[in-house]
């Protein structure tokens, strides 16, 4: 079952928002902002906790353990319920526009008015906002192209939120009598970096029980439609869920057809027609007699039109059929071949976990060794010192000693400033396992500028891996504009590996980009980026990013054993500390 701590993440963030809008005391939303991160990356269900209990979390305190009991115990929380109702729900809307924010969304509705999306675009174009403080041109451009992510994302959730919710309905049909097959397939088999709606398949000799209990799943806040064959449902998180139950003969032929995508299903139809035969969703039939073929396995079906199985992650039409066909197809990395994580936080900086607490987790994945990589000074927040480093090094070098089949790796992420220069002079960097290198502000320079930035970031000899490289956030903010197949080609000549960002609402590099990187011969990294222990498990999405890539184990560097790990960041044939 679904944890219960995303939801309250969501409720304390709403607050803190309201307190925002309304105008309320700047630190107590800060407070609630710090305490719903907490809950969100806790790694026991809240749900199961009481208020001692609670207030033993990081960051949640009295008032914030009582309102999460409340809820959790009558779905409600007054004070919550209070500011909702102060502030139209139109502004509360505005609020998911990128770079508005909750204040600026209230003057909008405040001296205009403006109590929708679509009325913010049609003032903008409109030209009413200019007389608004802090409201000009350029702020005018960033509204606009924020409008246009929401919209572009069409109601599409995050992977991990279909995920959660996708796993869930699977675990609860796989358990009724008469069930043979259950998997979830769609774009979400295929780890498309968001989804729209989530499909899932049982194989079953009567439909009936299933979507009975389909329709009744705690999760299940309306029906949209329900019969004998397809029933959709959509959840309390307002995410689609359509449910088909197909005879056991007919499961590889449907889990092929259902699992897409659309291109892939036309070029293998296509095959089929040249053949004589006919595919479907009941199987691949021959034109002529009618006679089924093949039906039950995806592998009997790919066989019979001359080509190896495909993995799901692979299925977009970009050429894999024709690899098929010629042998050539990748093994694509799975996630039992990752041996570590390169990039994870501590509560040394913006982390929700100890030092101690994030190894042991690691070492509990299995993993032949980590990094702990906390943010470097010029991230300002963070309050990092030389000698909080420092300290945490020798920390480190004791949790080395102690741990017997992980070794613990002590890095850092440092900022690339807008010059491309990062924290801490040379001689300070040398002492560093290894070091991530990341954007985190100014995002905005001209194109020519980023790409100096990220070039002169490669070519810093103690520069290990470009952390999430184009800097995006899903549905939120664009990747930055520079022309990054000169900084691929920087990456490859310097022998700094690009980062797979496993943060679901990152997954940076995405896709496409791994794949211009990857013809210039760029090694990569796929890290989860983790800032608690529960965070560690996204590195899943992380891996089925770099299949989307096409990235085998040979180009990811955390897929490697240490000793060629630890060649690969001598880099420029520095001596390892």
């Amino acid at each position: 079952m679904a944890r219960a701590n995303e939801e309250v993440e969501a409720l304390l963030r709403e607050y803190a928002d309201l307190i925002q809008i309304t105008g309320g005391d700047a630190y107590k939303a800060r407070a609630y902002e710090k305490a719903a991160r907490a809950v969100g990356g806790h790694p026991e269900d809240v749900s199961r906790l009481d208020e001692k209990e609670l207030r033993k979390i990081p960051n949640v305190g009295k008032s914030v353990a009582e309102k999460v009991t409340e809820y959790l115990r009558t779905g409600t929380v007054p004070a919550v319920e209070e500011l909702r109702a102060r502030i139209p729900a139109g502004v509360r809307e505005l609020t998911a526009v990128p770079t508005l924010g909750p204040k600026r969304a209230m003057m909008l509705y405040r001296e205009l008015h403006i109590a929708s999306v679509r009325e913010l675009a049609d003032a903008i174009h409109q030209g009413r906002l200019r007389g608004l403080p802090g409201f000009g041109a350029r702020t005018e451009e960033n509204l606009l192209h924020g409008i246009g992510l929401m919209q572009s994302s069409g109601g599409r959730v995050p992977l991990n939120v279909a995920m959660q919710v996708a796993e869930e309905v699977v675990a609860e049909l796989s358990a009724l009598a008469g069930c043979e097959r259950c998997a979830y397939a769609g774009s979400l088999r295929r780890i498309r970096e968001t989804v729209g709606d989530v499909d899932v398949l049982v194989a079953a000799e009567r439909s009936g029980p299933f979507m009975e209990a389909f329709t009744r799943m705690p999760a299940t806040a309306e029906v949209i439609v329900r019969g004998a064959k397809k029933t959709s449902i959509r959840t309390t998180k307002g995410l689609q869920v359509d449910l088909r139950v197909v005879p056991p003969d007919s499961w590889g032929a449907a889990l092929q057809y259902f699992t897409g995508s659309k291109a892939h299903n036309i070029r293998i139809r296509e095959m089929a027609v040249h053949r004589g035969l006919k595919l479907s969703e009941y199987g691949l039939f021959d034109t002529g007699s009618g006679d089924r073929l093949v039906s039950r396995t995806e592998e009997e079906v790919y066989a019979r039109l001359g080509l190896p199985w495909i993995p799901p992650t692979l299925r977009e039409d970009r050429g894999e059929i024709q690899a098929g066909l010629a042998g050539e197809l990748p093994e694509p990395l799975e996630l039992r071949a990752v041996r570590g994580d390169l990039h994870t936080h501590t509560d040394l900086t913006d982390g929700l976990a100890g030092l101690e607490e994030m190894v042991a987790a690691a070492a509990a994945r299995g993993y032949a060794y980590c990094a702990v990589t906390d943010h470097a000074p010029n991230l300002y927040m963070q309050r990092m010192t030389e000698g909080k480093i420092l300290a945490q090094r020798e920390q480190a070098r004791r949790l080395d000693r102690a741990y017997r089949g992980m070794r613990v790796l002590h890095g850092t992420e440092l900022n690339i400033d807008p010059d491309g220069g990062v924290d801490w002079p040379d001689e300070f960097l040398a002492g560093f396992d290894l070091c991530v290198a990341s954007i985190h502000s100014h995002f905005h320079q001209d194109p020519a500028a980023l790409t100096r930035r990220l070039v002169r970031a490669a070519e810093n000899p103690y520069v290990n891996i470009i952390g999430h490289p184009t800097t995006r956030l899903l549905g939120r903010r664009p990747g930055v504009d520079a022309d990054f197949d000169e900084v691929f080609a920087a990456c490859a000549r310097t022998g700094t590996a690009l980062e797979v960002n496993a943060q679901p609402d990152r997954l940076d590099l995405g896709d496409e980009m791994i794949l211009r990187a990857r013809r210039h011969g760029v090694r990569f990294a796929v890290d989860s980026d983790a800032h608690s222990t529960v965070h560690l498990g996204f590195m899943r999405y992380g891996v089925g990013t770099a299949q989307r890539g096409w990235l085998t184990e040979d180009d990811v560097v955390n897929a490697w054993p240490l000793t060629r790990l630890r060649h690969f960041l001598r880099k420029g044939g520095r001596t390892h500390p």
